[in-house]
C-alpha cells in the first residue's frame, strides 16, 4: 500500500507535535509516526521548563531579560562546544516561538530561577497539557494523519537521490509512504538503549535509565544508514537530581542545590560547586565512593520549596517518604548513615565561607549560573535526600544545521532529511541549560517544516 504526503514525520513527542502544527497551519499533508501506543515520549518526563527570554511572564515578574542573555548564558554552559550557529538560530526564533506555542494553546505558568541561567528564564509547562494542545490542532486541522504502534524501518531515497520513502511496520503489516517534501526525524535519543549507551557511554553504567521507552536510537540509526554524521557523544552525561527510586512509576526529582542545598558524598564531604549544570554535577557525582550522594540543607532553604513543581515540590518528596529530616545536623547524619563528625564539619566551614563571601573548596559563589546568593545552612531542623544520576535523555545525534538539514560528514545536506529534538546534536555542546532541550524541540520542529515546505515550493 502506498500513500504520499507533502511531509513524514517520525516520532511525536514535543518536537514532532510542534512539527504537525506548524505544518497543519501550512495546509500542507502530514503522516506523523509513532512507535509507541501513546504521544509524548520523554517529553512528558521532562521538568517541565522551557527557556525563553523577554517575555510577559518575566516582564510580570520584574525580570528583565534579552534573547542575547540566553545566547551567552547556552554558550557558557556548553563550554564552547556548542555550534555556535545553532544556539545563535535558537536566539532568533525563541521569542516568536514563545508567542506560537501560547497561541497554540500551550499553557505557560511561572518563571523559575534553574540550572545554566543569569536571570529566572525557566519557563514552566504540564508537559501533557502542552502535549494534547498542539495533537488537537494538528489533528483538528484534517491535514494530518496520526499512527501509533507504527514503527519505522527504513528510509529510502527516490531516483533523484532524494529521502523520499520510508517503510513502516502498522498493526502487522508493512506499508511504504512517501514524502514529497521531505521525512523530518524527531524520534527522540537512546537513553533506553543499553547498546548503544554501553558502546557510547561506559562511564554512565551506574546511571538509573528512566528515558521515554521508546527511546532506542531508532532514528539516529536510520539517519545514518542515509549518510549523517554525529555530533557531541563525547559529552554525554546522566542528570543529577533523582532519588535513587525514580527508576519506577515515580520520576522523583529534586534540585535543592539550586536553592542553597550542598551536596555531599559518603564520607560526608563535598566534591563539587552546587551551582554548575547538574549534567556537570552528575559526572561528578558517578566518580564518588559506591556513587553515594546527598543534599544537605536547612529549614530555610525548606521554604523555598515550590508546590506543585516538578524540581522543587519539597513538601511533596517528602512527604513521600523519601526527604529525611531531623532537628539536629548530628542527628541527620545517624539518619542517612553519614559520619556525625565529618557532616558537622563540612557544614561548619561552608557556613563560614559563605559568611566571610568565598567558598575555598570549590568557588561557590551563586545558586545557579551566577544567579542567586548562597545562605548558610544553620536553620534546624535540617533535611536530606539520598540523591543519585539518572538517564532521561542522551543530548547526542545527528549533525543539523540551522534548517534543521541532516548533515552528512562534509557538513552537506543529506536531501529531503531533516531533524529536531533530542535526536540532533550540536546544539548543547559539553554542558546542559535547562528549558533548551524543549526550547530547542519546539523551535527546531517547526524550523524543519519551514525549511523542507520552502525548499520544494510545492504548496
Amino acid at each position: 500500500m502506498d500513500n504520499s504526503y507533502h511531509l513524514i514525520i517520525v516520532g511525536a513527542g514535543m518536537a514532532g507535535l510542534c512539527a504537525a502544527a506548524e505544518a497543519s497551519e501550512q495546509g500542507a499533508s502530514v503522516l506523523v509516526l509513532e512507535k509507541e501506543e501513546k504521544f509524548g515520549g520523554s517529553s512528558l518526563l521532562s521538568g517541565r521548563y522551557m527557556a525563553f527570554a523577554g517575555t510577559d511572564i518575566q516582564q510580570r515578574e520584574g525580570i528583565t531579560d534579552q534573547t542575547e542573555f540566553l545566547v551567552a548564558d547556552m554558550l557558557a554552559v556548553g563550554e564552547g562546544k556548542n555550534e555556535v550557529d545553532l544556539v545563535e538560530a535558537y536566539g532568533e526564533r525563541q521569542f516568536e516561538t514563545y508567542q506560537w506555542l501560547v497561541a497554540q494553546g500551550v499553557e505557560f505558568h511561572k518563571v523559575q530561577a534553574v540550572s545554566g541561567h543569569s536571570v529566572p528564564r525557566g519557563h514552566t509547562i504540564t508537559p501533557l497539557q502542552a502535549i494534547t494542545a498542539l495533537y488537537e490542532k494538528a489533528e483538528k486541522s484534517g491535514n494530518v494523519v496520526f499512527k501509533t504502534q507504527s514503527k519505522v524501518q527504513r528510509l529510502r531515497k527516490n531516483a533523484e537521490g532524494r529521502v523520499a520513502e520510508v517503510v513502516y511496520e502498522h498493526e502487522g503489516q508493512t506499508f511504504t509512504a512517501t514524502a514529497e517534501n521531505g521525512v523530518l526525524l524527531t524520534s527522540g535519543g537512546f537513553s533506553k538503549s543499553e547498546e548503544l549507551l554501553s558502546a557510547f557511554a561506559p562511564q554512565l553504567d551506574g546511571a538509573l535509565r528512566i528515558g521515554g521507552a521508546g527511546n532506542v536510537g531508532d532514528g539516529i540509526r536510520l539517519a545514518s544508514e542515509q549518510g549523517a554524521w554525529l555530533r557531541d557523544f563525547p559529552y554525554l552525561k546522566g542528570t543529577f537530581g533523582f532519588h535513587p527510586t525514580a527508576d519506577g512509576p515515580r520520576k522523583s526529582q529534586a534540585l535543592v542545590f539550586y536553592k542553597g542545598a550542598i551536596i555531599v558524598n559518603k564520607s560526608a564531604k563535598r566534591f563539587v560547586n552546587e551551582s554548575i549544570s547538574y549534567k556537570l554535577i552528575g559526572t561528578e557525582a558517578l566518580r564518588q565512593p559506591d556513587k553515594l550522594t546527598y543534599q544537605i540543607w536547612d529549614q530555610a532553604i525548606m521554604e523555598q520549596g515550590v508546590a506543585g513543581d516538578a524540581l522543587y515540590d519539597f513538601a511533596k518528596l517528602q512527604s513521600l517518604g523519601l526527604i529525611e529530616q531531623a532537628e539536629t545536623l548530628e542527628g541527620l547524619a545517624r539518619k542517612i548513615g553519614l559520619p556525625v563528625e565529618d557532616l558537622k564539619e563540612t557544614v561548619a566551614v561552608y557556613n563560614e565561607d559563605v559568611r566571610n563571601g568565598v567558598d575555598r573548596g570549590f568557588g561557590r559563589d551563586s545558586l545557579t549560573h551566577h544567579f542567586g546568593k548562597p545562605q548558610p545552612i544553620d536553620q534546624a531542623p535540617f533535611y536530606a535526600m539520598h540523591t543519585t544520576v539518572a538517564m532521561l535523555a542522551t543530548y547526542a545525534g545527528v549533525s543539523v544545521d540551522r534548517y534543521a538539514h541532516v548533515l552528512n560528514p562534509y557538513n552537506e545536506p543529506i536531501e529531503g532529511l531533516y531533524a529536531a529534538g533530542e535526536i540532533a546534536g550540536g546544539f548543547h555542546g559539553a554542558g546542559y541549560m535547562t528549558g533548551s532541550s524543549l526550547g530547542k524541540a519546539a523551535i527546531f520542529g517547526r524550523v524543519a517544516v519551514q525549511s523542507a515546505l520552502k525548499k520544494q515550493a510545492v504548496l
